[in-house]
């Protein structure tokens, strides 16, 4: 049966780089893929789809047709794209491939917070995806900074409740400190408490102390995995991760 992941995260977290990337290390290891670009608004990709939603929906024709700007223009095109899920599901299964990537929107709302995504997932992914979100490292790298992608991160979770994972990109950009503090924090909420109370004085102090408690609550707290596309480092454990929910942690027949 055909596994899939949804790659999502904020502008400029990585997520279309983690895809490229990911795809070369499973082609490595001889692990059939498939990639689809799911974003009608990108403008380039460092990767050749096997499948691209800018076949279907173009955003230049979005603008043309219904009188928008570039904005408004990527949120009804994002919509539009569901009209399509039974062509791109076809698509998919003639691959027969063993995993699919799907590279969502640049945006993070436009494919978070839409009701076509939601759609797209459940008829695409049926009852195997699961979700990778990528956490952007310089974002991360302080203390409310990363609380605030465990936010976003647990808001993602909360709407389409699917297994997932939380990625770090992009690591080779941090120094060895800042790495290990993220780590830390992924790994040890004692660490990232005592944290974000001397990161947050005065009357921003009891505010970001409730939210993370909340955080808390909500069960949020997953190790980090660590990633770099430019060195394909740690793919093997997003590999792993996947096989842990799709296969029971059994390798998939190499091809």
């Amino acid at each position: 049966m055909i596994s899939n992941l949804f790659v999502v995260g904020p502008a400029g977290s990585g997520k279309s780089t983690f895809t490229a990337a990911f795809r070369e290390w499973m082609l490595k290891n001889e692990y059939d893929t498939v990639v689809v670009n799911l974003d009608p608004g990108a403008d380039s990709l460092p990767y050749a789809p096997d499948i691209d939603v800018r076949d279907l929906v173009s955003l230049e024709d979005v603008m043309s047709e219904y009188g928008l700007g570039p904005n408004g223009a990527q949120i009804v095109a994002a919509d539009l794209v569901a009209n399509y899920v039974e062509e791109l599901k076809r698509e998919v299964e003639s691959y027969e491939s063993d995993y699919v990537i799907y590279d969502t929107a640049g945006q993070l709302e436009l494919f978070a917070f839409r009701a076509a995504s939601n759609f797209l997932v459940d008829y695409l992914g049926e009852e195997r995806a699961m979700l990778a979100f990528m956490f952007d490292p310089a974002l991360a790298k302080t203390p409310s900074g990363f609380v605030s992608l465990l936010l976003l991160s647990a808001t993602v979770h909360f709407r389409f409740y699917r297994p997932y994972i939380n990625v770090l990109s992009k690591v080779d950009l941090l120094d060895d400190e800042a790495l290990e503090n993220i780590a830390s924090w992924s790994e040890n909420w004692d660490k990232l408490y005592g944290a974000l109370i001397e990161d947050s004085p005065g009357m921003y102090r009891e505010l970001n102390v409730e939210l993370f408690k909340a955080l808390e609550s909500m069960d949020v707290f997953k190790k980090l995995i660590p990633t770099s596309a430019r060195m394909l480092y740690g793919y093997e454990d997003i590999y792993t991760a996947m096989q842990m929910v799709f296969g029971g942690g059994e390798d998939l027949e190499k091809r």
